[in-house]
Protein backbone atom coordinates (compact mmCIF):
# COMPACT_ATOMS: atom_id res chain seq x y z
CA UNK A 1 0.00 0.00 0.00
CA UNK A 2 1.72 3.39 -0.40
CA UNK A 3 2.55 5.44 2.32
CA UNK A 4 2.05 8.76 0.81
CA UNK A 5 0.64 11.00 3.95
CA UNK A 6 -3.07 11.57 4.20
CA UNK A 7 -3.60 9.11 1.58
CA UNK A 8 -6.41 7.28 3.24
CA UNK A 9 -7.62 9.98 4.55
CA UNK A 10 -8.42 11.43 0.67
CA UNK A 11 -9.88 8.55 -0.84
CA UNK A 12 -12.39 8.48 2.32
CA UNK A 13 -13.18 11.66 1.51
CA UNK A 14 -13.42 11.14 -2.10
CA UNK A 15 -15.84 7.95 -1.72
CA UNK A 16 -18.22 10.07 1.01
CA UNK A 17 -18.51 12.72 -1.61
CA UNK A 18 -19.65 10.50 -4.91
CA UNK A 19 -22.08 8.73 -2.46
CA UNK A 20 -23.21 12.72 -1.67
CA UNK A 21 -23.47 14.00 -4.91
CA UNK A 22 -24.61 10.29 -6.86
CA UNK A 23 -27.78 11.23 -6.84
CA UNK A 24 -27.35 14.31 -9.27
CA UNK A 25 -23.36 14.12 -10.16
CA UNK A 26 -24.16 15.43 -13.37
CA UNK A 27 -25.48 18.50 -12.51
CA UNK A 28 -23.01 18.82 -9.51
CA UNK A 29 -20.36 19.10 -12.06
CA UNK A 30 -22.39 21.35 -14.33
CA UNK A 31 -22.55 18.71 -17.64
CA UNK A 32 -26.52 18.72 -17.78
CA UNK A 33 -27.60 22.18 -18.95
CA UNK A 34 -27.31 23.30 -22.92
CA UNK A 35 -24.20 24.67 -22.24
CA UNK A 36 -22.78 21.81 -19.89
CA UNK A 37 -23.75 19.27 -22.91
CA UNK A 38 -21.47 21.77 -26.12
CA UNK A 39 -18.62 21.38 -23.05
CA UNK A 40 -19.03 17.97 -22.60
CA UNK A 41 -18.83 17.24 -26.34
CA UNK A 42 -15.73 19.56 -26.94
CA UNK A 43 -14.20 17.82 -24.01
CA UNK A 44 -14.69 15.05 -25.44
CA UNK A 45 -13.49 15.45 -28.69
CA UNK A 46 -9.95 16.84 -27.07
CA UNK A 47 -9.52 13.52 -24.78
CA UNK A 48 -9.63 11.87 -28.17
CA UNK A 49 -8.19 13.96 -30.13
CA UNK A 50 -4.97 13.99 -28.16
CA UNK A 51 -5.22 10.76 -26.79
CA UNK A 52 -5.18 9.39 -30.12
CA UNK A 53 -7.81 6.38 -29.75
CA UNK A 54 -8.99 4.15 -32.08
CA UNK A 55 -10.32 0.80 -32.27
CA UNK A 56 -9.35 -1.98 -30.52
CA UNK A 57 -6.74 0.22 -28.37
CA UNK A 58 -6.34 -0.65 -24.73
CA UNK A 59 -7.54 2.42 -22.64
CA UNK A 60 -7.37 3.03 -19.11
CA UNK A 61 -9.93 5.98 -17.84
CA UNK A 62 -9.79 6.98 -14.19
CA UNK A 63 -11.91 8.57 -12.16
CA UNK A 64 -14.98 7.94 -14.53
CA UNK A 65 -17.51 8.95 -12.32
CA UNK A 66 -21.03 8.00 -13.86
CA UNK A 67 -19.82 7.38 -17.70
CA UNK A 68 -20.55 10.37 -18.98
CA UNK A 69 -17.08 10.35 -20.90
CA UNK A 70 -16.75 6.91 -21.08
CA UNK A 71 -19.13 6.75 -23.04
CA UNK A 72 -18.73 9.57 -25.57
CA UNK A 73 -15.01 8.21 -25.66
CA UNK A 74 -16.20 4.55 -26.72
CA UNK A 75 -18.97 6.21 -28.97
CA UNK A 76 -16.08 8.07 -31.17
CA UNK A 77 -13.56 5.39 -31.13
CA UNK A 78 -14.46 2.20 -30.33
CA UNK A 79 -11.85 1.72 -27.87
CA UNK A 80 -11.22 -1.17 -25.56
CA UNK A 81 -12.22 0.91 -22.39
CA UNK A 82 -11.34 -0.29 -18.80
CA UNK A 83 -13.34 2.64 -16.56
CA UNK A 84 -12.39 3.10 -12.66
CA UNK A 85 -13.55 4.85 -9.81
CA UNK A 86 -13.28 5.00 -6.03
CA UNK A 87 -17.41 5.51 -5.72
CA UNK A 88 -19.17 2.59 -5.69
CA UNK A 89 -22.64 4.56 -6.16
CA UNK A 90 -20.99 6.39 -9.62
CA UNK A 91 -20.16 3.32 -10.90
CA UNK A 92 -23.79 2.10 -10.30
CA UNK A 93 -24.95 4.52 -13.02
CA UNK A 94 -21.87 4.40 -15.52
CA UNK A 95 -22.74 0.05 -15.35
CA UNK A 96 -26.41 1.02 -16.12
CA UNK A 97 -25.01 2.50 -19.47
CA UNK A 98 -25.22 -1.01 -21.13
CA UNK A 99 -21.25 -0.29 -22.42
CA UNK A 100 -19.23 -2.92 -23.35
CA UNK A 101 -16.16 -1.79 -21.16
CA UNK A 102 -14.73 -2.71 -17.80
CA UNK A 103 -16.14 -0.80 -15.15
CA UNK A 104 -13.81 -1.30 -11.80
CA UNK A 105 -13.93 -0.06 -8.65
CA UNK A 106 -10.65 0.86 -7.78
CA UNK A 107 -8.26 3.44 -6.30
CA UNK A 108 -6.20 4.96 -9.05
CA UNK A 109 -3.17 5.73 -7.62
CA UNK A 110 -2.26 2.26 -6.59
CA UNK A 111 -3.79 -0.19 -9.27
CA UNK A 112 -4.07 -4.25 -9.64
CA UNK A 113 -2.85 -3.66 -13.68
CA UNK A 114 0.36 -5.13 -14.60
CA UNK A 115 2.82 -3.12 -15.93
CA UNK A 116 3.40 -1.50 -19.26
CA UNK A 117 -0.60 -2.83 -19.85
CA UNK A 118 -2.64 0.42 -21.38
CA UNK A 119 -1.93 1.73 -25.05
CA UNK A 120 -3.26 5.08 -23.42
CA UNK A 121 -4.59 6.43 -20.29
CA UNK A 122 -7.29 9.26 -19.78
CA UNK A 123 -9.30 11.20 -17.28
CA UNK A 124 -11.83 14.14 -16.91
CA UNK A 125 -11.74 16.48 -14.16
CA UNK A 126 -9.78 13.56 -11.69
CA UNK A 127 -6.04 14.36 -11.22
CA UNK A 128 -7.10 17.42 -9.34
CA UNK A 129 -9.39 15.29 -6.20
CA UNK A 130 -5.63 12.98 -6.17
CA UNK A 131 -2.31 12.81 -5.38
CA UNK A 132 -0.92 13.79 -8.32
CA UNK A 133 2.24 12.80 -8.08
CA UNK A 134 1.35 9.19 -6.72
CA UNK A 135 -1.01 8.97 -9.70
CA UNK A 136 0.99 10.43 -12.30
CA UNK A 137 3.51 7.99 -11.28
CA UNK A 138 0.97 4.94 -11.07
CA UNK A 139 -0.01 5.68 -14.79
CA UNK A 140 3.19 5.98 -16.10
CA UNK A 141 3.45 2.54 -14.58
CA UNK A 142 0.84 0.90 -16.34
CA UNK A 143 1.67 2.64 -19.52
CA UNK A 144 2.92 0.88 -22.60
CA UNK A 145 6.09 2.90 -23.74
CA UNK A 146 4.98 5.14 -26.96
CA UNK A 147 1.78 5.52 -24.77
CA UNK A 148 -0.25 8.87 -24.19
CA UNK A 149 -1.64 10.02 -21.47
CA UNK A 150 -4.36 13.18 -21.79
CA UNK A 151 -6.73 15.11 -19.38
CA UNK A 152 -9.17 17.80 -18.99
CA UNK A 153 -8.54 19.72 -15.68
CA UNK A 154 -9.61 22.45 -13.84
CA UNK A 155 -7.63 25.86 -14.16
CA UNK A 156 -6.71 27.25 -11.35
CA UNK A 157 -5.79 30.70 -12.86
CA UNK A 158 -9.48 30.48 -14.06
CA UNK A 159 -11.23 33.47 -10.88
CA UNK A 160 -14.45 31.44 -10.15
CA UNK A 161 -12.22 28.05 -10.19
CA UNK A 162 -9.39 30.06 -7.62
CA UNK A 163 -12.28 31.28 -5.48
CA UNK A 164 -14.29 28.12 -5.26
CA UNK A 165 -10.88 26.13 -4.31
CA UNK A 166 -9.36 28.79 -1.77
CA UNK A 167 -12.46 30.08 -0.10
CA UNK A 168 -13.80 28.00 3.01
CA UNK A 169 -17.38 29.00 2.89
CA UNK A 170 -17.36 28.72 -0.84
CA UNK A 171 -15.96 25.45 -1.00
CA UNK A 172 -18.05 24.29 1.48
CA UNK A 173 -21.52 25.98 -0.52
CA UNK A 174 -20.46 24.25 -3.51
CA UNK A 175 -19.86 20.99 -2.49
CA UNK A 176 -16.35 21.23 -3.00
CA UNK A 177 -15.20 17.77 -2.21
CA UNK A 178 -12.40 18.46 0.82
CA UNK A 179 -8.70 17.65 -1.13
CA UNK A 180 -9.96 19.20 -4.33
CA UNK A 181 -7.36 21.24 -6.18
CA UNK A 182 -7.23 22.41 -9.51
CA UNK A 183 -4.01 23.06 -11.87
CA UNK A 184 -1.50 25.60 -12.63
CA UNK A 185 -0.41 24.38 -15.79
CA UNK A 186 3.80 25.24 -15.22
CA UNK A 187 3.80 23.35 -11.94
CA UNK A 188 2.04 20.60 -14.06
CA UNK A 189 4.37 20.02 -16.86
CA UNK A 190 7.26 20.60 -14.26
CA UNK A 191 5.64 17.17 -12.64
CA UNK A 192 5.21 15.39 -15.85
CA UNK A 193 8.63 15.55 -16.61
CA UNK A 194 9.79 14.48 -13.12
CA UNK A 195 7.65 11.70 -13.47
CA UNK A 196 9.23 10.45 -16.72
CA UNK A 197 6.73 11.72 -19.11
CA UNK A 198 7.96 13.52 -22.06
CA UNK A 199 6.35 15.46 -24.97
CA UNK A 200 4.27 17.32 -21.92
CA UNK A 201 1.90 19.80 -23.04
CA UNK A 202 -0.47 21.98 -20.80
CA UNK A 203 -2.91 24.30 -22.68
CA UNK A 204 -6.01 26.39 -20.89
CA UNK A 205 -9.28 26.26 -22.82
CA UNK A 206 -12.97 26.86 -22.32
CA UNK A 207 -14.42 30.14 -21.72
CA UNK A 208 -17.85 28.79 -22.25
CA UNK A 209 -19.85 29.00 -18.89
CA UNK A 210 -21.88 25.81 -17.78
CA UNK A 211 -24.66 28.64 -16.65
CA UNK A 212 -24.52 30.53 -20.14
CA UNK A 213 -27.99 30.94 -21.43
CA UNK A 214 -28.27 28.21 -24.47
CA UNK A 215 -29.28 31.56 -27.38
CA UNK A 216 -25.97 32.73 -26.40
CA UNK A 217 -23.58 29.53 -26.72
CA UNK A 218 -22.96 30.16 -30.18
CA UNK A 219 -21.76 33.84 -29.09
CA UNK A 220 -19.94 33.07 -26.26
CA UNK A 221 -18.32 29.78 -27.91
CA UNK A 222 -16.94 32.36 -30.98
CA UNK A 223 -15.85 34.55 -28.62
CA UNK A 224 -14.17 32.36 -26.63
CA UNK A 225 -11.90 30.97 -29.69
CA UNK A 226 -10.12 34.21 -29.95
CA UNK A 227 -9.75 34.82 -26.57
CA UNK A 228 -8.22 31.87 -26.59
CA UNK A 229 -5.11 32.36 -29.03
CA UNK A 230 -4.72 35.75 -26.64
CA UNK A 231 -1.39 35.67 -24.64
CA UNK A 232 -2.20 36.38 -21.08
CA UNK A 233 -6.06 36.31 -21.26
CA UNK A 234 -6.17 32.66 -22.45
CA UNK A 235 -4.32 31.92 -19.19
CA UNK A 236 -7.93 32.63 -17.08
CA UNK A 237 -9.81 29.90 -19.01
CA UNK A 238 -11.85 27.85 -17.13
CA UNK A 239 -10.08 24.63 -18.03
CA UNK A 240 -6.50 23.01 -19.27
CA UNK A 241 -5.88 20.00 -21.38
CA UNK A 242 -3.20 17.79 -20.14
CA UNK A 243 -0.86 16.03 -22.74
CA UNK A 244 2.50 13.80 -22.73
CA UNK A 245 3.82 10.20 -23.60
CA UNK A 246 6.01 7.76 -21.89
CA UNK A 247 9.04 7.39 -23.48
CA UNK A 248 9.71 4.77 -25.93
CA UNK A 249 13.09 3.58 -24.02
Amino acid sequence: MFVFYGLVDRLKHEIEHGKKISKNAESVWNWDSPAGKVRADRRANYLVEYGGFKKGDKVLEIGCGTGLFTEKIYNLTGADITAIDVSPELLEQARGRGLPVDFLELNAMETPFEEEWFSSVCGSSVLHHLDMQAALKEIYRVLKPGGKIVFAEPNIFNPQIFIERNVPLVKRWLGVSPDETAVNRWKMNKLLKECGFAHETVFPYDFLHPHTPELCIGMVNRLGSIIEKIPGLKEIAGSVIIYAQKPLS
